[in-house]
Protein backbone atom coordinates (compact mmCIF):
# COMPACT_ATOMS: atom_id res chain seq x y z
CA UNK A 1 0.00 0.00 0.00
CA UNK A 2 1.39 3.44 -0.84
CA UNK A 3 1.95 6.06 2.15
CA UNK A 4 0.99 9.71 1.90
CA UNK A 5 4.19 10.99 -0.32
CA UNK A 6 4.07 8.07 -2.95
CA UNK A 7 0.21 9.11 -3.01
CA UNK A 8 1.01 12.97 -3.87
CA UNK A 9 3.34 11.63 -6.29
CA UNK A 10 0.51 9.59 -8.26
CA UNK A 11 -0.86 13.15 -7.70
CA UNK A 12 1.18 15.41 -9.38
CA UNK A 13 1.08 12.37 -12.47
CA UNK A 14 4.30 11.11 -11.06
CA UNK A 15 5.66 7.00 -10.97
CA UNK A 16 8.77 6.10 -9.84
CA UNK A 17 10.66 3.83 -11.99
CA UNK A 18 13.46 1.31 -11.12
CA UNK A 19 16.48 2.68 -9.58
CA UNK A 20 19.02 3.22 -12.03
CA UNK A 21 22.87 1.34 -11.10
CA UNK A 22 25.72 3.33 -10.84
CA UNK A 23 28.12 2.83 -13.84
CA UNK A 24 30.78 3.11 -11.65
CA UNK A 25 32.93 1.95 -8.27
CA UNK A 26 30.50 3.73 -6.04
CA UNK A 27 26.58 2.81 -4.58
CA UNK A 28 23.33 4.79 -5.28
CA UNK A 29 23.31 6.05 -1.56
CA UNK A 30 24.29 5.80 1.65
CA UNK A 31 23.17 5.96 4.76
CA UNK A 32 24.90 6.50 8.21
CA UNK A 33 22.44 7.09 11.87
CA UNK A 34 19.54 9.15 10.51
CA UNK A 35 21.57 10.74 7.64
CA UNK A 36 20.73 9.42 3.36
CA UNK A 37 22.56 10.65 1.22
CA UNK A 38 22.48 10.23 -3.13
CA UNK A 39 24.60 10.68 -5.17
CA UNK A 40 24.20 12.50 -8.57
CA UNK A 41 21.60 11.99 -10.51
CA UNK A 42 21.54 13.03 -14.15
CA UNK A 43 18.41 14.02 -15.52
CA UNK A 44 17.01 10.12 -17.26
CA UNK A 45 13.60 9.72 -17.38
CA UNK A 46 12.13 6.46 -16.47
CA UNK A 47 13.21 4.53 -20.06
CA UNK A 48 16.74 5.50 -19.30
CA UNK A 49 16.98 8.78 -21.86
CA UNK A 50 18.32 12.08 -20.86
CA UNK A 51 15.56 14.93 -20.80
CA UNK A 52 18.11 17.46 -21.75
CA UNK A 53 21.52 16.86 -23.52
CA UNK A 54 23.84 19.57 -23.60
CA UNK A 55 24.40 23.11 -22.16
CA UNK A 56 22.20 25.83 -20.28
CA UNK A 57 22.22 28.77 -22.10
CA UNK A 58 23.76 26.94 -25.44
CA UNK A 59 21.94 24.12 -26.51
CA UNK A 60 19.35 24.27 -23.98
CA UNK A 61 16.32 26.23 -22.66
CA UNK A 62 15.72 27.13 -19.52
CA UNK A 63 12.39 25.31 -19.41
CA UNK A 64 14.08 22.27 -20.75
CA UNK A 65 16.61 22.69 -18.02
CA UNK A 66 14.07 23.29 -15.52
CA UNK A 67 12.34 20.06 -16.57
CA UNK A 68 15.68 18.13 -16.36
CA UNK A 69 16.33 19.45 -12.63
CA UNK A 70 12.93 18.14 -12.07
CA UNK A 71 13.49 14.97 -13.69
CA UNK A 72 16.48 14.23 -11.69
CA UNK A 73 14.57 14.98 -8.26
CA UNK A 74 12.46 12.21 -9.61
CA UNK A 75 15.54 9.91 -10.00
CA UNK A 76 16.76 10.84 -6.60
CA UNK A 77 13.23 10.11 -4.74
CA UNK A 78 13.91 6.50 -6.82
CA UNK A 79 16.81 6.29 -4.97
CA UNK A 80 15.94 7.12 -1.36
CA UNK A 81 12.49 4.46 -2.16
CA UNK A 82 14.76 2.34 -3.13
CA UNK A 83 16.74 2.92 0.39
CA UNK A 84 14.20 3.19 2.76
CA UNK A 85 11.30 0.75 1.36
CA UNK A 86 9.30 4.42 2.28
CA UNK A 87 9.03 7.83 1.42
CA UNK A 88 7.48 8.35 4.45
CA UNK A 89 9.92 7.76 6.25
CA UNK A 90 11.94 10.98 5.37
CA UNK A 91 11.86 13.35 8.28
CA UNK A 92 13.13 16.00 6.29
CA UNK A 93 14.94 16.95 2.91
CA UNK A 94 18.54 18.52 4.03
CA UNK A 95 20.24 19.76 1.21
CA UNK A 96 20.51 19.13 -2.95
CA UNK A 97 23.54 20.26 -4.79
CA UNK A 98 23.04 21.01 -8.26
CA UNK A 99 25.48 20.40 -11.38
CA UNK A 100 24.25 22.70 -14.32
CA UNK A 101 25.68 22.08 -17.44
CA UNK A 102 26.47 25.73 -18.67
CA UNK A 103 27.96 27.89 -21.35
CA UNK A 104 30.60 30.00 -20.00
CA UNK A 105 28.38 33.04 -19.59
CA UNK A 106 25.22 31.51 -18.08
CA UNK A 107 24.23 33.45 -14.70
CA UNK A 108 21.08 31.29 -14.25
CA UNK A 109 21.79 27.92 -12.57
CA UNK A 110 19.89 28.67 -9.77
CA UNK A 111 16.94 29.13 -11.56
CA UNK A 112 17.40 25.93 -13.30
CA UNK A 113 17.80 24.06 -9.85
CA UNK A 114 14.34 25.45 -8.79
CA UNK A 115 13.36 22.52 -11.06
CA UNK A 116 14.50 20.41 -8.72
CA UNK A 117 13.86 22.50 -5.61
CA UNK A 118 10.34 22.98 -6.11
CA UNK A 119 9.40 19.52 -6.28
CA UNK A 120 10.93 19.10 -2.99
CA UNK A 121 8.33 20.88 -1.10
CA UNK A 122 5.51 19.87 -3.56
CA UNK A 123 6.18 16.49 -2.46
CA UNK A 124 7.39 17.36 1.37
CA UNK A 125 5.56 20.71 2.11
CA UNK A 126 8.16 22.57 4.60
CA UNK A 127 9.79 19.49 5.19
CA UNK A 128 11.06 19.78 1.55
CA UNK A 129 12.18 22.95 2.09
CA UNK A 130 16.45 22.32 2.20
CA UNK A 131 19.76 24.08 2.07
CA UNK A 132 21.11 24.09 -1.67
CA UNK A 133 23.47 24.91 -3.84
CA UNK A 134 23.64 25.37 -7.36
CA UNK A 135 27.28 25.25 -9.37
CA UNK A 136 27.63 25.60 -13.28
CA UNK A 137 30.34 22.93 -14.94
CA UNK A 138 31.57 22.69 -18.33
CA UNK A 139 30.22 19.17 -19.15
CA UNK A 140 28.19 15.86 -17.13
CA UNK A 141 28.04 12.48 -18.40
CA UNK A 142 26.49 11.98 -21.40
CA UNK A 143 26.31 15.40 -21.90
CA UNK A 144 23.21 15.90 -19.70
CA UNK A 145 22.06 19.55 -19.30
CA UNK A 146 21.55 18.95 -15.08
CA UNK A 147 22.51 16.33 -12.48
CA UNK A 148 21.41 16.66 -8.86
CA UNK A 149 22.75 15.14 -5.43
CA UNK A 150 20.71 14.68 -2.08
CA UNK A 151 20.61 14.46 1.79
CA UNK A 152 17.76 14.12 3.63
CA UNK A 153 16.81 12.82 7.15
CA UNK A 154 15.11 9.75 7.73
CA UNK A 155 13.72 7.52 9.91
Amino acid sequence: MAGEIERKLVGLGITLHAPQTPSANYVPFVRTGNILTVSGQVCNDANGRLIARGKLGADVSMEQGQAAARGCAINLLTQVKAALGDLDRVVRVIRLGGFINSAPDFPDGPKVMNGASDLMVEVFGDKGRHARSTVGVAALPANAAVEVEGQFEVM
